[in-house]
């Protein structure tokens, strides 16, 4: 493989939190199902592509535990079978409907929901797990993990935030064997301090936002005085493709993410423009999104050799850039993602880069010296004010109370030498009431009361049977069985 320009590591994250039996539309399963039809059936179909090319090392993967856990559960195989079963009548009935480019689109979206539905039936019946791991196993991409349900780990109370990084690596390697040398540390939230929890669990290296190492992203830096390694996001890079302001989705030629056909629950539409009301966008025109897609292509790769020239000329070496963007973006987002995704994965090397994973850049010798990182992420002002801001300072505050409380069970006596699923659910609770998709969602103002809502009802959730374990432990055994058919995506979690 060619490096002569430099080394590119593209990073995906992907992640939603636990929706299953939460709701369905708008926000709830709907969601899940929409992200694994339109991102993560063909972003895996082309990793497979590349796979049967003999490509590897290609990228690095990101799977949070609660997003694994869904796409192997069965009630939520046989939802979204259903789902796409849905997603082919909706494009027949758009078939019915629709004229002139629109009946074109709708034949489109049926032949998408066939493709979809066979690709599903045949490599994804068993789950997600086994496709996975697959790519792992034969090197096309380095897999990334994480703390169990995604919490912001910054707030979190260190035993708690070991336990919920530890219970996330165990649940990936029991599902595929591997326990990740790295992980996505969520939302890239860092505290100083934070590498110990790291390396006492066997992670190696994590993500940062370009910020946190002011913008020196050349290169991997080990943590303070650990041998931990950060790899910061290339934000002149990566903001090409999506930025708060700006970027190739928002172009006036791409379908646009917002506009639905309400009848038939499709999007009909291309972007238009900014600020042009959903009944004045333009028809969708799948011929004019491709050549706008070419030209970005080119764009982006004229981007990073534009950049690695650069940083070569400032350091006297061969430099790195990460570009790390959610899974989600490609296909769910932004319709023409994958196409974008697979045609830079193919060019990039045409242009003398050398393209490569985490795990490869550090193999090329992109390590540089120490640093001492400040407490940041990769959310709005690059602190923590999406997770620990005014608006959310109730929930934070609900969640301090809740560690105490959980940490108080964990401490409590305890006559059971065995598992107690009452405990175990509990502690799953918990969990999931921490993740940090619901004070993002709150700051954000995106579906702000399904997140308070979420939140609030697994607190009460954990105390209630906190408090049935020490009173009524028969009514605890029985409300945690009930639990558990609503929210269960560990089974192996073990509160003791």
């Amino acid at each position: 493989m060619s490096d002569e320009e430099g080394t590119f590591c593209l990073v995906l994250h992907s992640h939603l939190p636990w929706l299953a039996h939460h709701g369905t539309w708008p926000v709830g399963e709907e969601w899940l199902y929409q992200a694994w039809a339109h991102s993560y059936l063909p972003v895996v179909d082309l990793l497979r592509r590349f796979a049967d090319e003999g490509r590897r090392d290609l990228l690095t993967l990101g799977v949070t535990p609660v997003l694994a856990a869904q796409l192997d559960d069965p009630y939520c195989l046989r939802a979204f079978h259903e789902w796409l079963g849905h997603w082919r009548l909706r494009a027949e009935h758009a078939g019915s409907l629709w004229r002139g480019r629109l009946a074109d689109l709708a034949a489109v979206e049926y032949r998408a929901a066939l493709a979809a539905t066979e690709e599903f039936e045949t490599r994804w019946r068993h789950g997600f797990s086994p496709v996975l791991r697959s790519l792992v196993d034969d090197d096309v991409v380095e897999l990334l993990g994480g703390p169990a349900t995604h919490p912001f780990q910054p707030l979190l109370d260190e035993r708690v935030r070991s336990f919920a990084l530890r219970t996330g690596l165990a649940d990936t390697a029991l599902r595929l064997d591997h326990r990740p040398a790295g992980i996505w540390a969520p939302e890239c939230g860092y505290a100083p301090g934070m590498e110990a929890t790291y390396a006492a669990e066997g992670v190696r290296r994590f993500l940062v936002d370009g910020p946190s190492l002011r913008g020196d992203t050349a290169a991997a830096r080990t943590v303070g005085s650990s041998e931990v390694v950060c790899f910061g996001r290339d934000l002149e890079v990566t903001y090409r493709v999506w930025s708060p302001k700006a970027g190739y989705p928002g172009h006036a030629h791409y379908r646009d993410f917002h506009t639905w056909d309400h009848e038939v629950g499709l999007k009909p539409a291309r972007v238009t423009g900014k600020h042009v009301e959903p009944a004045d966008k333009a028809p969708y025109d799948p011929a004019a999104a491709s050549a706008t897609l070419r030209g970005h292509v080119d764009d982006f790769v004229d981007t990073v050799v534009t950049r690695l020239r650069t940083l070569r000329r400032e350091h006297g070496r061969r430099g790195l850039v990460v570009a790390a963007y959610d899974t989600e973006l490609f296909g769910h987002w932004w319709h023409e993602g994958p196409a974008w995704l697979e045609a830079v994965l193919r060019a990039l090397p045409e242009a003398g880069v050398r393209v490569t994973t985490l795990r490869g850049a550090l193999a090329a010798g992109h390590l540089g010296g120490p640093v001492e990182l400040p407490a940041s992420s990769w959310g709005s002002g690059k602190d923590w004010r999406v997770w620990d801001g005014e608006q959310v300072a109730d929930m934070v505050e609900a969640n301090t109370g809740l560690q105490r409380r959980l940490l108080a069970l964990a401490d409590a006596p305890h006559v059971r030498t065995s598992r107690d699923p009452v405990r175990d659910q509990a502690v799953t609770e918990a969990l999931l009431a921490l993740s940090s998709d619901w004070a993002f969602m709150v700051t954000k103002d995106s579906a702000a009361d399904y997140a308070r809502r979420r939140a609030r009802q697994h607190t009460e959730r954990f105390d209630r049977l906190a408090a049935l374990s020490a009173t009524d432990p028969a009514r605890a055994l029985a409300e945690a069985a009930n639990l558990r058919e609503l929210s269960h995506p560990f089974g192996h979690l073990d509160a003791r």
